[in-house]
């Protein structure tokens, strides 16, 4: 009978071990895409000596240059290249505090969040300033004031909001010429209320998403702010863009604790479904925000210094020639 007793708990540890979890499936099925993990930077035509801290956001214009804000002391703030990475232009040296979000409207005027200065500036895509919005270094909760506002998203007819999200947690809508209209929002975890309203974009039937970050949600609501409903398996969403088509994209990460313990690295990029948020795919990236470019790239913005840009485009046939180098 000993060989018995022997044997079981052999047979017990490989059955074990087959039971064993792999690798989570991706969420809606692989996407499949390829990527420039230095973009701007690789081949470098930056001046001499500019090199980027924290990359906080990034977007594209409507001819397909690329905007990012960066928060070094060795580069200017605003960086612009075209769609290949070369290097074009950049300004903003002296303006900012701490530059958050990055929009281009619809006339390509730029469009920056300061947590800083407690701002939103407009900007010419060269960098000529139009119009300030609050007050610099004076931050509060009024009509015209704001608490380290974070995102910047446009209606058809000009008018736009403002999610006033990390000092404030309210979403506040102004007219094309910048009049108060009204706002909605308060600190909470309700329907309506938010904890870091930390970006938002408006489909095409002028309905308005809210990343809700710190509550593990997006709300949706109606261009004056009715609660429509909300999506809570996306997590922590950053970054989020919309196409005219009403293509979703989101860059996320699984809940708060996970974004705030690796600092935006373990993060997820999906497209959603807006009808029924389902997830249509997935796939790993770092990231802090994410705009979408019209010929269907997707530009990650990482607080790790650098631009991602993920285009169409699958790896079967090609092979590492050399360290990072694949043909």
């Amino acid at each position: 009978m000993k060989p018995a007793y022997l044997v079981l708990p052999i047979v017990l540890a490989a059955t074990c071990g087959a039971q064993q979890p792999g690798w989570n499936p991706h969420e809606g099925g692989l996407l499949k895409y390829r990527v420039m993990i230095r973009f701007g930077e690789e081949p470098d035509t930056l001046p001499d000596g500019w090199r980027f801290g924290r990359v906080s956001a990034v977007a594209a214009d409507s001819a397909g240059n690329v905007y990012m804000a960066q928060r070094g002391p060795r580069a200017d703030p605003i960086v612009v290249f075209d769609s290949k990475g070369k290097y074009l232009h950049s300004w903003g040296k002296g303006l900012f505090s701490i530059p958050h979000g990055l929009r281009v409207d619809g006339n390509d005027h730029v469009w920056v969040t300061d947590t800083g200065y407690h701002l939103v500036m407009e900007f010419t895509n060269d960098g000529k300033l139009l119009r300030t919005l609050g007050t610099k270094g004076k931050p509060d909760a009024t009509p015209s004031t704001f608490n380290r506002p974070t995102d910047v998203a446009f209606f058809p007819n000009g008018d736009f909001l403002v999610t006033d999200g990390y000092g404030n947690s309210r979403v506040v809508k102004f007219s094309r010429d910048g009049k108060y209209l009204m706002e909605w929002g308060k600190r909470g975890k309700g329907p309506g209320e938010f904890d870091t309203p930390h970006v938002a974009v408006v489909d095409s039937h002028q309905n308005v998403y809210v990343s809700d970050r710190e509550n593990n949600r997006i709300q949706i609501f109606d261009s004056n702010g009715k609660f429509l409903r909300q999506w809570t398996h996306l997590g922590a969403t950053q970054g989020m863009d919309i196409s005219p088509k009403d293509e979703l994209w989101v860059i996320t990460h699984r809940d708060r604790e996970e974004n705030l313990a690796y600092d935006t690295l373990a993060g997820r990029i999906m497209r959603i479904d807006v009808a029924s948020g389902k997830i249509l795919g997935s796939m790993e990236s770092p990231g802090h925000w994410l705009s979408l470019a019209g010929n269907g790239d997707i530009y990650i913005a990482s607080l790790t210094g650098n631009v991602f840009r993920w285009y169409p485009g699958w790896v079967e046939g090609v092979r590492e020639e050399a360290p990072g180098v694949v043909k």
